[in-house]
């Protein structure tokens, strides 16, 4: 495969006005040998050195922050969460460093069933991580997998997705100033660059949809190589008839559209109980209506653009599908176009079935269909009646009712009296369920000892067993 260039599109103006080279065949595995012969280096420090070069890099990302904010700004079209996306890659570098020393079981453990043997744990990183990185926070996804493989004393490729590849110049930047320009490095490239990425590393980590998921772990399986995948979600809210109305429709709210809802953790169903429903329903509608999108000032305002141009095709079909099946649309509802760029504002959907695409396939995008229901039995079985298996949230007078609720649901993480909390918080172990990922937790410990092969010491601190010992006539 010989470079390509790639047109980017700018989501506030729509203008192409950037453009990338696709990395080749050749170029990968020319990288991926230079990142390889550094490697054995970079894991031969003690772990305290490695952490004292992600230290550097957490500063050399503060240092150039505005380069690469202002690039993540034209990227995503939104200012502030670029800024937290930045603020939130140095809290992790700082983060994982600081965790680094109990991350690890080390020295000897005496035998059960045999106390004359021992055994030791050695923990040996895989050389080489590739992390494909998708557009909708390019920066925080680029690092979440980056930073616990490079603690663990693996080399890293990263390719961003190539509808946000801008922020890749500046960042590379601060890499080459913290000094890990030799075992972290970003390429350009699309879909089509990423069968060679995986031919060319030991692990792979990929963000994105489960139709590319599914190829990438076909690639990986036929390497025989780990893939950890985060892929889509279906994400239910449920609200129970004891919720504080003023405090379920916040957090409905900021659940579905924050980042106009271009997050995998996104509520995309809001389940209320039916004594309740009408009053939540009319709420959060006036709070929707009251959103305001950060155009013409991007200083101003909750909701950016959508980044991706072809999302707002599915967007619109979704709710084009469900007028079609009887469903009414209470605010927004309409791709709007502002400077050449694609917005929508939140949309609040009544009258919705699970006969409706906006409530059984992925949305991505600030969209926020309510429907009633009258028993618990009832809506956690609404609430299970997907493919998808990401993550969900309850809202209920207690904690102890929303936790009675949450541990019937299928999805790896539960948000309780809030929404969408793993977007904000980074610390609770999680599982993907169904088809929403693959592979061991990003968050705690088991997201840098994904990283490890784990190797056994086993001494035998008596005399070795005779053959004899295991004849057939032995007593």
């Amino acid at each position: 495969m010989t470079s390509r260039t790639l047109p980017v599109r700018n989501p506030r103006t729509g203008e192409l006005d950037y453009k990338i080279q696709a990395a080749g065949a050749e170029e990968i595995a020319a990288t991926a040998q230079r990142l390889r012969a550094a490697q054995r280096d970079w894991a031969a420090l003690p772990l305290t050195e490695r952490g004292a070069f992600l230290l550097r890099l957490a500063d050399a990302l503060v240092k150039h922050r505005t380069a690469i904010t202002a690039a993540l700004e034209i990227d995503t079209g939104r200012r502030r969460i670029a800024g937290l996306e930045l603020d939130g890659a140095v809290a992790a570098l700082r983060g994982w460093v600081a965790q680094a020393p109990g991350l690890l079981p080390s020295g000897w453990t005496q035998g059960r069933a045999m106390p004359h043997i021992r055994h030791a744990p050695q923990f040996v990183p895989y050389a080489l991580t590739g992390v494909i990185s998708p557009w909708n926070f390019p920066l925080t996804l680029s690092m979440i997998d980056t930073i616990p493989a490079l603690l663990a004393g693996s080399a890293v490729i990263i390719k961003p997705s190539e509808v946000t590849p801008r922020f890749a110049a500046p960042l590379m930047a601060a890499i080459a100033e913290a000094g890990l320009e030799d075992i972290l490095t970003l390429i350009d490239g699309d879909g089509a660059t990423g069968a060679p990425l995986i031919e060319a590393v030991d692990v792979i980590c990929f963000t994105g949809s489960v139709a590319t998921g599914r190829k990438v772990a076909a690639a990986a399986a036929a390497k025989m190589i780990p893939a950890f995948l985060e892929l889509g979600g279906k994400d239910p809210l449920i609200v129970t008839a004891t919720a504080n109305l003023e405090h379920a429709t916040d957090a409905a709210l900021r659940g579905s559209v924050l980042s106009t809802g271009q997050a995998c953790q996104s509520i995309e169903r809001i389940y209320v109980a039916a004594d309740i429903h009408d009053a939540f329903l009319k709420r959060l509608t006036e709070k929707a209506a009251a959103t305001r999108l950060n155009w013409p000032d991007i200083t101003t305002g909750e909701l950016g653009p959508i980044i991706f141009d072809k999302q707002a095709a599915i967007l619109a079909d979704q709710i084009d599908d469900a007028k079609a099946k009887g469903a009414r649309v209470l605010t927004g509802g309409e791709i709007e176009t502002h400077g050449g760029g694609l917005w929508l504002k939140p949309t609040v959907l009544t009258n919705v079935s699970h006969q409706m695409k906006l409530m059984t396939e992925e949305t991505f995008g600030p969209l926020l269909p309510v429907m009633p229901y009258t028993t618990t039995e009832e809506v956690i079985a609404f609430a299970n009646n997907t493919e998808y298996g990401l993550s969900a949230a309850v809202f209920a007078g207690t904690l102890e009712e929303a936790e009675a609720i949450a541990i019937q649901i299928d999805a790896g993480a539960v948000s309780l009296n809030d929404a969408a909390l793993t977007g904000l918080f980074h610390e609770a172990e999680k599982h993907s369920f169904k088809l929403s990922g693959l592979g061991g937790s990003r968050m705690g410990p088991a997201g840098f000892q994904r990283f490890l092969r784990r190797k056994a010491l086993i001494a035998n601190t008596g005399a070795p067993a005779p053959l004899s010992a295991f004849a057939e006539d032995a007593q």
